[in-house]
């Protein structure tokens, strides 16, 4: 995970991490179910980007939120197309990277609007787990 950070230029105390995933990994188990892994993310996007929750009142939160978008919009178009996606999933050594059509089965599953890339509205909502129904 360390690695997967430094390769994203967000570098992370190695101890900190350590003790960050070990929190997470429930008693007795050899490591994180999912729910668990969940649970981590949410609190390494809080510390790396400050917290994603939304208030009540939906304002707010937007510019971590956006400084999150940029790390995959690669040209700054306001857009993560599936090439932008596939170079930051290389940069963390992620199998997915290997296929440019498993990277575009990716985007779809989160481009509400079908125009083959991601906005900053698609790229919010899927982090904060809200599905959006199209207009």
């Amino acid at each position: 995970m360390g690695m997967a950070l430094d390769a994203l230029g967000l570098e992370a105390d190695r101890a900190g991490l350590a003790a960050t995933v070990g929190a997470h990994v429930p008693d007795g188990a050899a490591g994180l179910r999912f729910e668990d892994f969940e649970s981590l993310h949410r609190a390494l996007g809080d510390a790396l980007f400050g917290s994603l929750d939304v208030p009540e009142d939906g304002g707010g939160g937007d510019e971590e939120m956006k400084e999150a978008f940029k790390v995959f919009d690669v040209d700054g178009d306001g857009f993560i197309s599936a090439s932008e996606l596939q170079e930051v999933l290389k940069k963390l050594g992620m199998p997915e990277a290997g296929s440019l059509a498993n990277v575009r089965e990716m985007i779809c599953n989160v481009d509400r609007d079908s125009d083959g890339r991601v906005d900053f509205g698609e790229f919010k909502c899927m982090m904060q787990g809200i599905t959006v129904f199209g207009a």
